[in-house]
């Protein structure tokens, strides 16, 4: 299995029929499978839930143009994961630098809300993904969705190891996940997530790194 799904991805018919029509109202858009993002050595692996339809799935670059982005992209900047200038664009020439970003589900949902059934379907390229970084060490997990996609990755159980901001679980012997809460517009104006507490995710995943 490829790490990257084909930008026309057939295997979700409501995700298909959602690219196709986002693709006849704005058709100047990405309008496909989002690929990931960032640095082929990474030592650290970013999973999101899906791209936003005014995010990737109009840019073609994760969290690039929505809300989201901005608190993650100056996240990794902080902690010396990137270099260059963020201005929610591709062609900005902000790189990545031992990171890479990606999502559970690459191509954008309604609502972004993928079913059980399209996250499944998902899942094999994000195992693929995983198995390709050879360097890989951390995974900061963003939301639930990505929390349970990447432990189905590494054929463990949910019951495993349950959801929660700040949560650590050992996914092999050289392999570490950070779960928080995603970043959206939503849970930082709540102040469900904020910046401290996401701060306090990479931070931790920098020190797993460096060990």
């Amino acid at each position: 299995m490829t790490p990257e799904a084909p930008r026309d991805c057939p295997l979700c018919p409501r995700l298909v029929a959602y690219r196709e029509a986002n693709a006849r109202a704005e058709p100047d858009w990405f309008n496909g499978a989002a690929p990931s993002f960032g640095d082929p050595e990474a030592q650290l692996l970013v999973v999101g839930l899906a791209p936003g339809r005014t995010g990737a799935n109009r840019t073609g670059r994760p969290f690039t143009g929505d809300y989201a982005g901005e608190l993650l992209y100056g996240t990794l900047t902080a902690f010396g994961f990137a270099a260059g200038e963020y201005r929610a664009d591709p062609n900005d020439g902000f790189t990545l630098r031992g990171a890479m970003i990606t999502n559970a589900v690459r191509c954008a949902p309604p609502e972004n809300k993928p079913t059980p059934d399209e996250i499944a379907r998902c899942r094999p390229f994000l195992a693929a993904r995983i198995d390709a970084l050879p360097r890989l060490k951390v995974l900061i997990a963003l939301g639930a969705i990505a929390h349970e996609s990447v432990l189905r990755a590494h054929d463990l159980k949910t019951a495993q190891a349950r959801f929660a901001h700040g949560a650590e679980t050992e996914l092999t012997p050289a392999r570490t996940m950070l779960s928080s809460y995603h970043c959206s517009r939503y849970n930082t104006q709540t102040r469900r997530l904020t910046t401290a507490m996401f701060e306090a995710v990479f931070a931790r995943a920098a020190a797993l790194i460096a060990a």
